[in-house]
């Protein structure tokens, strides 16, 4: 027998919180490394051989082209898109950039949170949470908070989530 009362109070809709503003200087950053990779072995390619492909050279100044409009637009882009917000009942996430994703996942189906931070993310005072559920689309996962507001969200999330019964399958 299905509750319909939780069924109209759970839908997918904008969730109300945005991550930390320190998440743009952080996906800045990483992405920032990953062009200066990239861009340094092509220029390394480039002025090495005797007779680099003229691709390789073209691939180069595209590079040199994209690399900064990527930095500029992805990190704000991000941070307007990732939402999150967990009330008594559900975990709402807003995450992505080009590919975007809307996740709700009912307290009663939480099986564990976990909190995660990555050298950079530490850094950054960021961690990400993640939400695991008994959902075939495998976890939420909620990026870019505050390290301190991470600790109080897994602590929310457990307090509520050993408060609602529930199968968690």
């Amino acid at each position: 027998m299905t509750d319909h009362t939780t069924n109209t109070a759970l839908r997918l809709r904008p969730p109300a919180h945005r991550v930390s503003r320190r998440a743009i200087g952080y996906w800045a950053a990483t992405a920032a490394i990953l062009w200066i990779v990239l861009i340094g072995l092509q220029t390394v390619i480039v002025v090495t051989s005797d007779d680099p492909p003229s691709f390789l050279s073209v691939t180069l100044v595209i590079s040199c082209v994209l690399a900064p409009l990527h930095l500029l637009v992805m990190p704000q882009w991000r941070y307007r898109v990732h939402r999150w917000e967990v009330t008594g009942e559900a975990v709402y996430t807003q995450a992505g950039w080009l590919k975007q994703e809307w996740r709700i996942a009912p307290v009663s189906r939480i099986q564990t949170v976990d909190i995660e931070r990555d050298p950079f993310e530490q850094l950054f005072g960021l961690a990400k949470i993640t939400v695991t559920t008994a959902s075939a689309a495998g976890p939420l996962r909620i990026s870019g908070l505050a390290h301190g507001r991470a600790l109080e969200l897994a602590d929310e999330l457990t307090k509520t989530t050993q408060a609602v019964r529930g199968d968690a399958t």
